[in-house]
């Protein structure tokens, strides 16, 4: 989609939302309806001192005009390599960055880390132009990638946390209320792994989404906990080498 037919929807939407009907803002803006009706058609010359002039008719900023564009923009699944690469570069982003992706609020990331407020900003304005986030007045912002997003499988992301997180995580005991270790090894049908996986991204999501309701208790009713899903085709090692077939799937 154009941005010309962007702002048309946006446009649009802001009319309907409004109750203003085409003839209604042909009157305010001193033309005729037809001339309205045909700058909002497929083919419409819609110019930005007519965008401005129907912002002023609704009152709104074409700024908030074109973050709604903007928030309408289809959300990313994936990042690229080099927008990953610039977040794993620096460890001070790579932080925000990790709490902007849990939707934690600016003020909150400041008073647990170690960041100043002019650092935190600056972190945020340099994932606003990596495209990572869209960043609002008062340091608010809203994330650009999608619910079911995925670092890339052998990105620079996953390979810092193959090196440097894993074996942190799995050196706990598992063994504190609610945690939970559990590896099962098994042979299931193709249909059937492919429900399975399903049914993983779905946990991983509502895991997402009681984050974020939870928001609203008191920090002394939260706690930190790290969910971390896998499954492949794999054998482990001891039983591997036992394989008459030398681990062949």
């Amino acid at each position: 989609m154009s941005h010309t037919a962007d702002l048309v929807a946006a446009l649009k939407a802001e009319l309907k939302a409004s109750g203003l009907t085409y003839a209604a803002l042909a009157e305010q803006l001193d033309m005729a309806e037809s001339s309205v009706k045909r700058m909002f058609s497929a083919n419409g010359d819609l110019t930005l001192s007519r965008v401005d002039a129907i912002c002023r008719v609704l009152g709104m900023e074409f700024a908030d005009l074109a973050r709604k564009v903007a928030d309408r923009q289809p959300l990313m699944q994936q990042l690229s390599h080099a927008q990953e690469a610039a977040v794993v570069a620096d460890r001070q982003l790579l932080m925000v960055a990790i709490c902007v992706m849990s939707q934690m609020p600016f003020e909150d990331i400041v008073a647990a880390y170690t960041i100043s407020e002019a650092e935190a900003t600056a972190c945020l304005l340099r994932l606003d132009r990596l495209g990572i986030i869209g960043l609002r007045a008062g340091n608010r912002y809203s994330l650009k990638v999608a619910k079911g997003f995925r670092w890339l499988p052998d990105g620079p992301v996953m390979r810092f946390f193959r090196t440097e997180v894993l074996a942190d995580y799995f050196a706990g005991d598992f063994a504190g209320d609610a945690e939970l270790l559990s590896v099962v090894h098994g042979e299931i049908g193709r249909n059937a792994a492919t429900a399975f996986h399903d049914r993983l991204v779905r946990l991983a999501q509502d895991f997402a989404n009681q984050h974020l309701a939870d928001q609203k208790l008191p920090a002394a009713q939260r706690e930190r906990f790290t969910v971390v899903l896998g499954m492949r085709s794999w054998l482990m090692p001891a039983l591997r080498a036992f394989r008459r077939d030398g681990g062949a799937a």
